[in-house]
């Protein structure tokens, strides 16, 4: 399916139904791609399999952006590793040991629900984009960085093909990926302040350090 990069105030077509699991996720038709979308927040992740676009805005956060790109079936999830506060000091962050458990856990269930979805392990495609350096309060660990280079891991580790990459750096991103075609397009937020994303990324991550674990989840073959 071709998008549109001029307005179209009007969808000429049904909103595709949303993926069993899925109803919970904020989906609109956004006027400016002419193209119904999927806009998710941190610890949330989607899959399409009808042409939708979906959109997140991330700082030190990751969204790997997987499909199949034979059959147009995928998905985005945007996460952030754990941090803890040192109980002897209680400005500086460091990294959990046990982090990677819930990296694992956010690509585990994104790649897990495309295959469910008709998606083919062989076949899928990965784009990474976040791991900016934004939250400036938590400076003695880049957050961001962890946060490529946990994905860059599991990429190798489940043998999964890189085919694109927007990482680093200090200004958040917007993301619009178009699951069908592979197609993403990405733009720096240069001239907005870091304020909703930086308190937004805060909340997550306080979130995340209270909450145990996920188990362990197992990929399909």
């Amino acid at each position: 399916m071709k998008h549109s990069v001029t307005s179209q105030f009007q969808p000429s077509y049904p909103q595709p139904k949303a993926p069993k699991g899925f109803t919970h996720i904020n989906r609109y038709w956004d006027k400016q791609q002419g193209v119904y979308a999927a806009k998710i927040l941190p610890g949330q992740f989607y899959i399409s399999t009808g042409g939708e676009m979906i959109v997140t805005v991330l700082g030190s956060c990751i969204s790997a952006c997987v499909r199949d790109r034979y059959r147009g079936i995928g998905g985005m999830n945007h996460f952030m590793l754990p941090v803890q506060r040192e109980n002897l000091d209680p400005g500086v962050l460091s990294a959990l040991s046990e982090s990677a458990r819930y990296g694992n856990w956010a690509m585990e269930y994104l790649i897990n629900e495309i295959l469910k979805n008709g998606g083919d392990k062989r076949h899928l495609e990965v784009k990474v984009f976040g791991g900016g350096k934004v939250l400036e309060s938590m400076s003695q660990i880049d957050i961001g960085r962890k946060n490529i280079e946990f994905v860059h891991q599991f990429i190798t580790n489940e043998g999964l093909s890189l085919a694109a990459e927007d990482v680093g750096g200090l200004f958040p991103r917007k993301v619009l990926y178009f699951p069908d075609t592979g197609s993403v397009k990405v733009r720096k937020l240069k001239t907005v302040r870091n304020d909703v994303v930086f308190e937004r990324e805060q909340s997550y991550a306080r979130t995340i350090n209270n909450t145990p674990a996920q188990g362990d989840i197992e990929l399909f073959d």
